[in-house]
C-alpha cells in the first residue's frame, strides 16, 4: 500500500528513535558522574529518579522523548485511518508533514533551549494540524 501520508509518520517514528539515543547519550554519562551506572542502579529505579540530580538540559531530552510517546500516538492512528480510507494525499499529507515537522522542531527546541512560549507555540501549531487531520478522518470514515 502506498500512501503519501505514511512518509511523515515514518519520519516521526525515526525521529523518536533518534531522541531515544540522544536521551541515552546524555543521561548515561550524567548518571556516571553521579556514581550511578547501570551496574549499580538500585532495583526499581526509574529515569524520573534523576530529576533534580542531573542537569536540567539532560532531563529535557527525556521529557521530550516521553512527549513523543504521548500525543503522536494519536497522529499515527489518524494517519493509518486516512491511509486505509484512501485519503492520505493532498491536504492530509501536507498537514501530516506539518505535524511531523513541527514535532521535530518542538523536540529540538525543548532539548536545546526549552523556553516555554516558543515550545508552547510549536505544540499548539502541531496540535492544530492533528485536529484537522482527526476531523478529516472522521469525515472520510463517516462519509460526511
Amino acid at each position: 500500500m502506498g500512501s503519501p501520508i505514511l512518509a511523515p509518520a515514518a519520519v516521526l517514528v525515526l525521529w523518536s528513535v533518534v531522541m531515544l539515543y540522544w536521551m541515552a547519550g546524555t543521561r548515561l554519562p550524567a548518571m556516571a558522574k553521579l556514581g550511578n551506572d547501570l551496574k549499580n542502579a538500585k532495583p526499581g529505579g526509574r529515569g524520573q529518579d534523576l530529576e533534580g540530580r542531573v542537569p536540567d538540559s539532560v532531563s529535557w531530552k527525556s521529557h521530550n522523548y516521553t512527549h513523543l510517546m504521548e500525543q503522536p500516538t494519536l497522529f499515527y492512528a489518524v494517519v493509518a485511518i486516512l491511509a486505509l480510507a484512501g485519503a492520505g494525499d493532498g491536504l492530509n499529507a501536507q498537514l501530516a508533514w506539518g505535524y511531523a515537522g513541527l514535532r521535530i522542531a518542538h523536540s529540538l527546541w525543548q532539548s536545546l533551549v526549552n523556553t516555554i512560549p516558543v515550545r508552547f507555540t510549536l505544540f499548539l501549531a502541531s496540535s492544530l494540524c492533528l485536529t484537522v487531520l482527526a476531523i478529516n478522518a472522521v469525515r472520510v470514515t463517516l462519509a460526511i
